[in-house]
């Protein structure tokens, strides 16, 4: 049968209906990566159903990904297999009659569930020698130069060619959603600044954005600091500094954050899973990278600015959580400057857009 889909010309029977199960990376912005492999699946069986494993910190991007009929909530302990959960998972994927997962991660753990329910295709890569738990083998994993190729891979025919441009992940979130969500945080309707000062280790994370708060504020720009409970003494101090124009906007739900990245007009973001969000949202983001590579982990969706040290270090790229050389200046020279003069520019975009 043939498709106008560039992911190949096999495509299974439109008529098959059999519910797919995707297990992905449980990180947010590994999550939100994860819509791409959910495009794929639907251009190559546009009538299975496709649902998600999801934890309950990842589980409110299920309710804006276009294409996922469900998430599966289910929190799995990080260090031990558990394997009393995993049974009691397996339990709920059999009631579920999935006919194929696509078991993103290649750890030993991740693919036990879908092998007790019983699941008749199991799709990965080798990985941790899992030969008794998959049924649908993949290689070459480490051939793939990054994540992305590597979890969409397995999205393709076994053996596809991989496509030149991948679909990027989206997240839909209404206007009348945005709206009330301000209303009920006391927020106005004028445009607002966010920005997301957290990430997974230090290293990632930009040392300026309490001055960028100050000068953005100054200048009448309302903010809004985004991020979780770890983020909460970084909201202090950026607030403490940018006066009353900042708010505090962390915490908890990652509902918020996701509500406060499709209301922002820009949003400003280390290399972390709000950067992620905020970009399949559509949201001018503009991403801050230092020790990580962007053209390995920056969105596909594609950021209004690319952010980085003018002087390369003979370290980059490390990926490591914390600095142990050049005493973080691939993030301390970015200056606070630089930054918001890429802000002023996109806002008076924005603003030139919306006055059309």
């Amino acid at each position: 049968m043939k498709t106008d889909s560039p992911y190949g010309p096999e495509m299974a029977d439109p008529d098959d209906t059999r519910p797919i199960l995707i297990v992905p990376y449980m990180w947010i912005g590994d999550f939100v990566r994860g819509h791409t492999v959910v495009r794929v699946l639907k251009q190559r069986w546009p009538n299975r159903p496709v649902d998600m494993l999801v934890t309950t910190l990842c589980a409110p991007l299920v309710d804006y990904m276009p294409g996922v009929r469900a998430g599966v909530v289910w929190d799995l302990p990080r260090s031990r297999l558990a394997p009393t959960q995993q049974w009691s998972l397996a339990r709920q994927l059999r009631a579920r009659g999935y006919g194929t997962a696509f078991v993103m991660p290649r750890t030993w753990k991740s693919a036990i569930a879908p092998a007790l329910a019983g699941i008749p295709e199991r799709v990965g890569f080798v990985g941790e020698a899992r030969f008794g738990l998959l049924n649908r083998w993949r290689w070459g994993e480490r051939a793939l130069p990054r994540m992305i190729d590597r979890k969409a891979s397995l999205a393709l025919p076994a053996g596809a060619a991989r496509p030149p441009e991948w679909p990027a992940p989206q997240l839909r979130i209404s206007t009348e959603d945005v709206t009330r969500w301000r209303q009920a945080q006391g927020l106005g309707a004028g445009p607002a600044v966010a920005l997301a000062p957290g990430a997974v280790g230090s290293s990632k994370r930009w040392t300026s954005y309490a001055e960028a708060a100050r000068m953005l504020a100054e200048r009448g720009i309302d903010l809004w600091v985004i991020g979780g409970p770890n983020e909460k003494a970084m909201a202090t101090e950026i607030a403490a500094t940018g006066g009353p124009r900042v708010r505090d906007l962390t915490g908890h739900d990652l509902r918020n954050g996701i509500l406060a990245m499709a209301g922002a007009t820009i949003a400003i973001s280390n290399d972390s899973g709000l950067l992620h969000v905020a970009a399949a949202i559509g949201t001018p983001t503009l991403g801050i990278f230092g020790p990580t590579s962007p053209y390995h982990w920056a969105p596909l969706n594609g950021l209004a600015a690319t952010i980085q040290a003018k002087t390369p270090l003979p370290c980059q790229p490390c990926h490591r959580p914390v600095c142990t050389r050049n005493d973080h200046r691939c993030m301390r020279d970015i200056p606070a400057a630089e930054v918001i003069a890429i802000a002023e520019r996109v806002l008076a975009e924005a603003g030139a857009h919306d006055a059309r």
